[in-house]
């Protein structure tokens, strides 16, 4: 009876280590523990359903378990659905000098530079010393403070959390900015002095929107989008 008893307990966990595996590993799925902390898919690996286009609607299309920019015009790419505070998790990789961006808290779909936050997504592997328009920058307003994307091809990690007023941004694990939004007071001015090209002072945009992939002509693949909502720093 021990021996069998032993056995079943060894058959069992290893299942469970397997299954374990097996969840870690999956594209487009959330693990249990992820699930019980609150997160949720924004894409199912499968379909477009929950995202809308702004342009031509085949400019974007499901690849091999990733959305795909497939070809120039197709406009940029929005959740349906709008958020305010969260964590947004994701994976993309990029074409050889590829540049597109992640807009956060979009209000317009037809004005996303005036009316979204762009981080900013390119592919700029190599620059010691990343500016406002560089991989992980707050477009036009705060660069990061190191770099951390790998070469075209490979896949990347960010994850972007919105929190009232702050913004913080990881690249593969490491922190790579981090916003204030209200130091920014003035249109077309930053903190520094330095301009910038955005009708609105930062403090005074949205903070809630919808949240999307731009279309700046390149290829552009990306998986495993996953939102946690949050509560106000005040709740």
């Amino acid at each position: 009876m021990m021996r069998v008893t032993t056995t079943y307990i060894i058959a069992v966990a290893t299942l469970v280590i397997f299954i374990g595996c097996a969840w870690g590993l999956a594209d487009n799925t959330l693990t249990p523990s992820e699930q019980k902390a609150g997160w949720r898919l924004l894409f199912d690996g499968k379909t477009l359903n929950g995202w809308q286009a702004t342009g031509n609607p085949e400019g974007w299309a499901v690849q091999d378990g990733t959305i795909a920019n497939m070809l120039r015009g197709g406009g940029n790419i929005a959740t349906k659905e709008q958020f305010s505070n969260f964590t947004l998790a994701f994976e993309f990789k990029l074409e050889k000098g590829v540049n597109s961006g992640l807009w956060l808290r979009w209000a317009n779909l037809r004005d996303p530079v005036q009316t979204a936050i762009e981080i900013q997504i390119l592919d700029s592997y190599g620059r010691n010393k990343p500016d406002k328009h560089d991989m992980g920058a707050m477009y036009d307003c705060q660069a990061p403070f190191r770099p951390a994307y790998k070469p075209a091809g490979e896949w990347n990690k960010m994850a972007v959390t919105c929190r009232d007023n702050l913004i913080w941004v990881d690249l593969n694990g490491k922190r790579i900015n981090y916003i204030n939004l209200d130091r920014w007071t003035k249109p077309h001015q930053n903190p520094d002095g330095t301009p910038n090209k955005f009708d609105t002072a930062y403090k005074d945009m949205s903070r809630t929107g919808y949240i999307g992939f731009q279309d700046h002509g390149g290829k552009i693949w990306i998986k495993n989008i996953k939102i946690r909502p949050l509560p106000s720093r005040s709740e």
